[in-house]
């Protein structure tokens, strides 16, 4: 849709003769021309870019750009292209670290003119080749194994888009793709058509407080980047593209194209080479930041509820999970325990200090934790002290000299800026404050898009009371006039924000308030929630010296390196149930590994088959909750006792899972890996799993197949080839020569997880609190390709001190553990290498099993070593088998029929020694 003035500019540029396709596809202008190119001192490329035909399409051209282009490391290239006589909004490099680029010359175009060529030229790195035109100019990105072009910004006659576009508050720049590759990513939003961006589906990115309900709009985060793979051949290769910019845009994917339109900042795109897509995620978080280390017990169950009035129903829900033997580790509050919905207050009835302490205490000694939520809006109130040292400290985003009046749950308020750095100080004031107050283990921040019940620039009412506790507490009651007199208000380019092509500042701050230092709400909008949970991380880092805990529901490029997410307010539906796994995913691709959805849907009531089957699947999200409104029906998981049993099954399996999700979470803390992650993660040459979105994987191996369909008691599975195990009963395999799906029994208290071949993972024997599950012995599982005479097997351990700030090896208080195993030559052989033993050893841990998977059979002259010794005395181990099942019935009678599962009990051997057990093999009959 276009303003008056744009359509002022049309009729005058027809007039002028020059040709305007009036449509949103319309190409604008003729693009720029490199007029100069030069080395830069640290390596890299500068050039200058020349406007070709000036216009006035969405405002003015910038007349001279500057480009810098580096190979920032061998699997990173970086183009970056900014006004080349002024600096222009980019994301705080304080705030998100990174090379700057050098400095905009002071010079004019005149000076610069220079005859080149439109030969193409090169700048080639180890892995990826920049190739650029110079009139006009373009660029791409090759791939130098492969020669596969990945970004290619060339605009032809035919084609729907312009060459570069740079103006003040419009970007546009395309590259073309090939018709077949699959591409992931650009969110935050729900996506009815699974993980794969769908051509010609709206991908809008600005953070907004819309619910998760609302299908293909912009939603609470802003993730600008996507991950492309692609299969030539039969072979798979994957990269990603990140554009680094935090002003509103939307991306055009047309299926051959995807273009950006971008109103303000600049380009500043980095390419990932990959080629795998676990690489490519490696690469990613090592420029954004690597995930936040989670505590151990953050992989526990969680209990949320907003609607818990007082603590009496609290301390019921603790004892009622523990009565229905459901595991719990973590209790939650809402804003219930808020005086007058405030920050860092306490309602003073229902949640009285001394009764609040005496509970926390009593959790605390069971292993359990306490989080609650925080909102950034500080209410504005004289006799409300978080509010008064806020105004001291000067604190608060600003709208001509004076702080920015909004509205959310605890009426006026304003809103903290997070880029000024007195308000980081004060904030982490309040937050110590606060703790000393009620220890809390954690804390959830709300509402940080940033959310606010008014639009534009408001004023207290005068004669009533706002708001007045009558109504429902969203509508805004302030006085407010619409703010659109500025540009940043009402700027020339309409992202379809919200879905509907709403005001940029519709529902949230306006966008021509200013941060510190005059740095505009129109720019910095998008990482409003990031800066807060920089803040937020920095604050709790600084308590007790214990590892930080941080939920944030508005999250941005980086906000994985400090806080968990989960999706938002979704309800209880069977489509919203199917949609969390793709929001799950495409989260661990933008380096948030730790996510979840809440479990049967925060509204309205869910159906009893429903919850069950929520909870089945929810049980193995990285981040485990489950959560309702205010206004659904209690919905805990003991509320119903068939949701009950399910519980027990699916959060069972889940606690004697724990030790390989969290060694999991050291993986994402240090390689970027997703926690969940999509099945062509690991299977990345077969083309069927590219579109899979009713599947996942935890980790490499563990492949998690729910029921998201009413009324089903079977579930469709693709299994890729190979051989795949039952984790809840591991006699039953599935063998697969090639991908193929395959029907499944799934009774209602049934969720199919099956374990991949190649794999160790460790388990323990469970429990209903993660301390005291972490503590009982290990098993471990062990597969081989089903009836394999030969072949390997992996697996890894992580254990530490999991409350301390840093998740590392070396600091005496964490273990690493790799597993290894064979079966050669009538031999099986698992054994381990140990680093760092002494926190193991100290502990006490001992490995009491090892169950090994598809085994032709079993025989004799067992040996085990710890630290290269002979054991003795093996009078205690004994070996047990049990005959494998095929559930899909295929061969019957063959010799697969014969492999079993070996389980070789009474083992005593310490995790923190390195350990070898073998034996010999005798084929079964």
């Amino acid at each position: 849709m276009f303003s008056c003035r744009i359509l002022l500019a049309f009729l005058i540029l027809c007039i002028l003769g020059i040709d305007v396709a009036f449509s949103t596809s319309a190409k604008i202008g003729k693009g720029y021309r490199l007029i100069s190119v030069e080395n830069a001192p640290n390596g890299g490329l500068v050039g200058l870019l020349q406007v070709k035909q000036k216009n006035n399409i969405y405002g003015s051209d910038i007349p001279l750009l500057q480009l810098y282009v580096k190979h920032e490391t061998v699997t990173c290239l970086r183009v970056h292209i900014t006004d080349a006589k002024k600096q222009r909004w980019e994301v705080p490099y304080n705030l998100l670290p990174r090379e700057n680029p050098p400095a905009v010359k002071q010079t004019s175009g005149a000076s610069l003119k220079n005859s080149y060529t439109t030969k193409a030229k090169e700048y080639a790195g180890s892995e990826l080749i920049f190739t650029y035109t110079t009139d006009p100019f373009t660029f791409s990105v090759k791939r130098k194994s492969n020669g596969q072009t990945l970004f290619d910004s060339r605009s032809e006659e035919s084609d729907p888009y312009s060459d570069l576009v740079f103006k003040d508050q419009y970007l546009e720049i395309s590259t073309k793709l090939p018709k077949d590759a699959s591409l992931y990513g650009l969110g935050e939003n729900t996506q009815p058509h699974g993980i794969k961006l769908y051509p010609n589906d709206p991908y809008t990115l600005y953070t907004t407080d819309i619910s998760a309900i609302n299908l293909n709009a912009d939603l609470y985060g802003s993730h600008p980047v996507y991950m492309d793979l692609r299969n030539v051949n039969g072979e798979a290769s994957a990269h990603a593209v990140l554009l680094l910019n935090s002003n509103g845009m939307d991306v055009f994917y047309r299926g051959s194209s995807l273009t950006y339109k971008v109103i303000g900042g600049v380009f500043d795109f980095s390419f990932f080479s990959g080629p795998t897509p676990l690489s490519v995620v490696d690469q990613y978080t090592a420029f954004i930041g690597r995930p936040a280390a989670m505590p151990y017990w953050a992989f526990g169950f969680h209990q949320c509820r907003w609607g818990y009035h007082n603590l009496s129903v609290v301390e019921d829900v603790v004892e009622s999970y523990k009565k229905a033997k459901i595991p719990l580790d973590v209790i939650w509050n809402d804003d219930d325990h808020m005086d007058g919905h405030k920050d860092f207050t306490l309602n003073p009835t229902n949640y009285s200090r001394p009764k609040l302490l005496a509970f926390l205490e009593k959790i605390h000694a069971r292993g359990m934790k306490y989080i609650v939520i925080i909102d950034p809006g500080i209410s504005v109130n004289k006799s409300y002290g978080v509010y008064q040292r806020g105004l001291a400290n000067d604190v608060f985003i600003k709208y001509e000299g004076k702080p920015y009046l909004a509205q959310v749950w605890p009426g006026a308020l304003n809103f903290p800026d997070y880029l000024n750095p007195k308000t980081v100080e004060w904030w982490s004031d309040e937050i110590r404050r606060f703790h000393e107050l009620v220890p809390v283990d954690g804390l959830w921040i709300d509402m940080n898009e940033a959310s606010n019940f008014c639009t534009g620039l408001c004023t207290l009412p005068e004669g009533r009371i706002c708001p007045n506790g009558t109504g429902p507490g969203w509508i805004c009651c302030l006085d407010c006039k619409n703010v659109t007199a500025t540009k940043w208000d009402d700027p020339p380019y309409k992202i379809n924000a919200s879905g509907i092509q709403a005001p940029v500042g519709y529902k949230t701050i306006a966008t021509s308030a200013y941060h510190y230092n005059g740095v505009l709400e129109y720019d910095a909008h998008s990482i409003y929630g990031f800066s807060q949970s920089v803040a937020t991380h920095k604050a709790l880092q600084g308590l007790q010296g214990k590892r930080p805990f941080i939920l944030s529901r508005s999250t941005f490029v980086g906000s994985g390196h400090y806080a968990a997410h989960w999706t938002g307010d979704n309800k209880g539906t069977w489509k919203d149930l199917k949609y969390s796994i793709s929001t799950m995913l495409n989260f661990g691709i933008f380096g948030v590994p730790m996510v979840g959805s809440d479990i049967c849907g925060f509204y309205p009531a869910p159906t009893e088959e429903l919850c069950n089957r929520w909870i089945e699947l929810g049980a193995f999200y990285p981040f485990s909750r489950d959560h309702a409104n205010y206004y659904s029906p209690r919905q805990e998981l003991y509320q119903w006792k068939s949701v009950a049993i399910s519980a027990r099954n699916a959060l069972g399996m889940r606690y004697k899972l724990l030790p390989y999700l969290y060694t999991l979470n050291y993986e994402a803390h240090t390689t970027g890996a997703p926690i969940a992650r999509p099945l062509f993660f690991t299977f990345m040459n077969e083309t069927r799993c590219y579109g899979l979105s009713t599947q996942f994987l935890l980790g490499s191996s563990l492949m998690v197949s729910p029921v998201l369909t009413k009324g089903k008691s079977e579930v469709k599975v693709l299994f890729p080839p190979g051989s795949w195990y039952n984790i809840f009963d591991m006699t039953q395999v599935i063998v697969s020569k090639e991908s193929h799906f395959l029907t499944l029994d799934a009774p209602l208290h049934v969720i199919n997880v099956h374990l991949y071949q190649n794999a160790i993972i460790p388990m323990q024997k469970g429990g209903l609190i993660s301390k005291e599950a972490r503590m009982t012995p290990f098993t471990l599982i062990v597969t081989f390709p089903l009836g394999s005479t030969s072949g390997e097997a992996k697996g890894n351990l992580f254990l530490d001190e999991d409350e301390l700030p840093e998740m590392e090896l070396g600091n005496g208080y964490s273990t690493y553990v790799d597993f290894s195993a064979t079966v050669s030559k009538g031999t099986v052989k698992v054994w381990s290498d140990v680093q760092e033993n002494k926190f193991a050893l100290d502990k006490g841990w001992i490995i009491e099993k090892v169950t090994v998977l598809g085994l032709k059979g079993i025989g004799g002259a067992l040996e085990i070593k710890i630290d290269e010794n002979p054991v003795d005395d093996i009078s205690k181990v004994k070996f047990i088998t049990a005959g494998h099942k095929y559930p899909d019935k295929l061969e019957e009678g063959s010799d697969k029929m014969k492999s079993v599962m070996v389980d070789v009990k009474g083992l005593e051997l310490p995790v923190g020694k390195k350990f070898s057990i073998s034996w010999k093999m005798g084929i079964k009959a």
